[in-house]
């Protein structure tokens, strides 16, 4: 006991006067007290105190204090008087309403009979009188240095006071002066202690008191695994309730109450079911709350099911076990039996109320379900429900997503006329719907309006800014809100780390990080992520693997976000052999069965060109609609066109519909397999079958299609009659075509729009150069050439790598010279005389500048492309050669890698700016078609 109570730390507060002679005030029996107790209930202030005259013979004006403490004054000298309970209650509260809290504290405590249930009341009418609960404790103190003893339901009051205003020096004062005295600590006594203990110092010591050499009665055990739940200790709370089981002692309802709803917190859902279990054992299966607990444990454990069990067993339904089941299957998606049960709840006479109405609109917003959110919403007005704060969040929510800018500003009207714009939570969730539909100014008026700014408040317009670029004004009010004393929290960096790494800003990015330290937080796995993600979604790949080595060396550990943005880094790069080390760590750490991990795996694989391994996640991953939409653009960036539409037929059998990615996928596999008839089928099928408007995406694609098919007419049609205007992407794929097969009409009308669109891609202006340049017409590449000069454009710095042994080979036009340039061209030379027994012929149309034939030869030996196969040939024997290039590969160098996977009998996997090639045994997968 004695480490309990360290009372060094404080200086004494109930031995600091010297202790007269002992009085003791013992009060008559319980059954006195509470016949008498509603007369405590708290009422509203009458306007004049109650004249307490009449009572027992004493007659006293009783309007002013000196009066009723005169009339007190009589009542003790009276002695027997002093014994009635109605007398000293009205006494209480005489002095209440007059101010003196204190004297009325002190009736309390002397007067008459105490229960716990009076000491409540007291406690509700003392602090209704404006009273603060400390000054009880004051008067406890006065009183026992005044040689007052109090019996054990006292100190337990006092202790319970001193947990709930936290005077954490008093309750142990109590605890010692109880040791120094040799009190038998009752049970009460106990658990108050315990309360305590657990509230002001730390679960440790309220367990010491709870493991006392003594006999350990139910209460305690319940107190016990309480004061455990409160601190969560949830480990510990369920070993002592397995002790209680073994040692047969009863825990009671409430104790079953509060571990089933941590079971619901922590996801224990076979700690649950062995809680049920004991339910059952002990017929607490009537118990309407236990029940209703059971219901949102099993819910939040996913186990709808069995939750729905539950409730159909139970004989009585209360409007809480309807709320908490329809919530369930509400939260969990089940909506059309949420509503079901909606209804079947109505007709079992049993009336919803308004938070039946919002789970229903709550379930419907998770799912962004909004038209029938709004039906619901009429409904409930129309059952005569006013929306309250949390009907309107449920609502803003459901119109975030789909970017109804004009109902939620019909929802913020409401808002306003209603004056509901004084709840935090609706004002936040006002914010954030602005912000999500890019009003950043409606955004800062609502904040600027706002009276209660929350932290989720600041964190939310600083994102916006943050993630549309505005950082200066994410700066200010970073700012801003440190001034008026709102720390920010590992939330409001992460939105900046967020928002400058997915806008290229990698240095500042890794500054913030560095900035969290400093402001005495720990950048966590969120904070690493969002660096990683950002990075990849912006292209930055290989800061995206720096940021994870130093993640790493942070100690630490990444989640499934961080794997699925490291595997989207891999695809970019097309790192196949780091795809496989994530995939094999997945597997490890069972990210694997995260759906947004699978479909990343499957991404990283078709875009590292082994689709056996795409296929392989594929069918043994969950399939979504995420990843059949990824497995299909795998197969047609690939060139499979067929095995496109074989995967169509395949996802309607398995009943998933189709969206607007599925048929840019689709017809982007029919393009880069020449499927004309079955991309017109796909493009038809999208509005006439699945009420799908076709987009900009799609309509370039099909543009690209029928270019590249040699359809240049039908295109040309194609584009004019588009129901949308043309922009750079379907004018891009028009040129592109021509320069495929040499149309210099078409072409010219296509650049001339190009030009003006981008004026400043110089990929357009290579094109027309090239195209100038096959039909010989130097003048307008001389012309196209002076164009660039004077809009200071300048051609895209072509590249192409190869990674060997863990390292990236990099060979760029005009760039640094490889260390092994000399023994590449010397392998080249050698390799180009073997090709040329098989056929091979330099393509000089491919070189535009106005050279002779040789110089034109020579130019050709120079393309990346060849030199990263040439060198894959030097330092691998016979392994696939993996070469990545950032522009479209040229002709001649097509013809030369399937020469060369022949001559040399190896297989070259080679992702250009448009698609994958993979060439083996004199053959490409793309048949010639890219």
């Amino acid at each position: 006991m004695d480490k309990l109570a360290p009372f060094h730390h404080s200086p004494p507060l109930l031995q600091n006067h010297k202790p007269k002679p002992i009085r003791t005030h013992s009060p008559p029996s319980l059954s006195v007290a509470l016949t008498t107790t509603s007369s405590l209930e708290t009422t509203p202030r009458p306007t004049h105190v109650p004249n307490l005259g009449s009572l027992n013979g004493f007659t006293a004006d009783s309007n002013t204090l000196d009066s009723v403490k005169a009339m007190h004054a009589q009542m003790i000298k009276k002695g027997n008087k002093w014994n009635s309970d109605s007398m000293a209650k009205h006494l209480i509260t005489s002095y209440l309403e007059l101010g003196d809290c204190k004297s009325a504290a002190v009736v309390f405590f002397v007067g008459f009979a105490r229960n716990y249930v009076m000491w409540n009341n007291f406690l509700e009418e003392f602090k209704s009188f404006g009273g603060d609960p400390s000054e009880v404790l004051e008067v406890f103190k006065e009183l026992h240095c005044e040689g007052v003893v109090f019996d054990s339901r006292v100190i337990s009051v006092v202790l319970k006071i001193c947990a709930s205003v936290m005077n954490l020096w008093l309750g142990l004062e109590v605890h010692a002066s109880l040791i120094k005295r040799g009190f038998e600590l009752d049970v009460y006594v106990r658990c108050a202690l315990m309360n305590f203990y657990g509230r002001c110092w730390c679960v440790e010591s309220a367990n010491q008191v709870f493991h006392e050499p003594r006999n350990l009665d139910d209460l305690l055990w319940n107190e016990a695994i309480l004061v455990n739940l409160k601190n969560e200790r949830f480990v510990k709370a369920l070993e002592l309730f397995r002790e209680m089981q073994f040692l047969t002692s009863k825990v009671n309802a409430t104790t079953v109450l509060k571990i089933l709803q941590a079971c619901s917190k922590k996801g224990a859902l076979n700690e649950g079911k062995q809680i049920h279990g004991y339910v059952l054992k002990l017929a607490m299966e009537s118990n309407l709350s236990i029940c209703n607990s059971l219901i949102i444990m099993y819910s939040r454990n996913g186990k709808i099911k069995l939750a729905s069990r539950v409730f159909d067993s139970m004989k009585d339904h209360s409007l809480s076990s309807w709320n908490s089941i329809i919530s369930s299957y509400s939260t969990l998606g089940y909506l059309n039996d949420a509503w079901n049960l909606f209804c079947k709840m109505e007709r079992s006479g049993t009336k919803p109320d308004i938070i039946t109405w919002n789970s229903i609109l709550s379930g419907n917003a998770i799912v962004s379900s909004y038209k029938e959110v709004l039906i619901i919403l009429r409904r409930m007005q129309a059952a005569g429900f006013r929306p309250n704060p949390r009907s309107i969040t449920s609502v803003l929510q459901a119109v975030i997503e789909p970017g109804l800018l004009n109902f939620g500003k019909e929802i913020h009207a409401y808002v306003i006329r209603n004056g509901l714009d004084y709840d935090a939570y609706v004002g936040t969730s006002l914010l954030d719907m602005y912000v999500k539909n890019d009003c950043l100014t409606s955004s800062q008026a609502i904040f600027d309006n706002m009276k209660n700014k929350n932290i989720v408040a600041w964190n939310s317009l600083i994102s916006g800014y943050s993630f549309k670029g505005h950082f200066d004004h994410a700066k200010r009010l970073l700012n801003r809100m440190k001034e008026e004393g709102i720390k920010p929290d590992l939330i409001t960096w992460n939105s900046l780390v967020a928002g400058y790494s997915m806008r290229g800003h990698t240095k500042e990015a890794l500054a913030l990080i560095h900035d969290i330290k400093i402001s005495g937080l720990t950048p966590n796995v969120v904070s690493w992520t969002a660096l990683i993600s950002g990075c990849s979604q912006n292209g930055n790949y290989s800061e995206s693997i720096e940021a994870f080595v130093q993640m790493q060396e942070e100690g630490i550990k990444p989640n499934s976000a961080t794997i699925s943005s490291l595997l989207r880094t891999c695809g970019g790069l097309s790192l196949l052999q780091k795809g496989k080390e994530i995939h094999c760590l997945s597997i490890r750490k069972s990210f694997i069965e995260d759906l947004y991990v699978a479909t990343a795996l499957i991404d990283t694989y078709s875009k590292s060109g082994d689709l056996e391994s795409a296929h392989k996640v594929f069918w043994s991953a969950e399939k979504t609609l995420a990843s059949w939409n990824c497995m299909i653009m795998g197969f047609a960036i690939n060139g499979c066109g067929r095995e496109v539409i074989a995967l169509l037929d395949g996802m309607q059998r398995a009943g998933i519909l189709p969206d607007a990615i599925t048929f840019t996928a689709l017809l982007s596999g029919c393009k880069n397999s020449g499927l004309v008839e079955e991309g017109w089928k796909c493009f038809d099928m999208m509005s006439n079958d699945y009420g799908i408007k076709p987009t900009i995406e799609h309509y370039s694609c099909m543009a690209d299609l029928l270019g590249r098919a040699g359809y240049l007419d039908e295109a040309w049609d194609f584009i004019q009659t588009m129901p949308i205007k043309p922009d750079a992407s379907v004018w891009g794929a028009m040129l592109g075509s021509c320069r495929i097969h040499g149309n210099i009409e078409f072409a010219e009308i296509a650049a001339k729009e190009l030009f003006k669109l981008e004026p400043y891609n110089s990929a357009n202006y290579v094109l027309m150069l090239s195209l100038y340049a096959m039909s010989n017409r130097w003048e307008d590449v001389d012309r196209i050439k002076d164009l660039m000069d004077t809009r200071g454009i300048k051609p895209r710095q072509v590249w192409s790598w190869i990674q060997i042994d863990q390292r990236v080979h990099l060979f760029s036009a005009g760039g640094i010279p490889h260390q092994d340039e000399g023994e590449i061209y010397y392998e080249l030379y050698q390799l180009v005389s073997e090709l040329k027994k098989f056929g091979y012929l330099p393509d000089v149309n491919c070189v535009y500048q106005n050279i002779d034939e040789e110089e034109k030869v020579k130019m050709l030996l120079s393309h990346t492309e060849k030199l990263a196969i040439t060198y894959g040939l030097i330092k691998t024997s016979s392994a696939p050669i993996r070469v990545i290039k950032n522009t479209r590969i040229c002709s001649d160098c097509h013809t030369a890698a399937k020469l060369i996977s022949l001559v040399r009998s190896r297989e070259i996997f080679l992702r250009d700016g448009v698609r994958f090639h993979h060439f083996k045994a004199g053959k490409c997968s793309c048949n010639d078609y890219w």
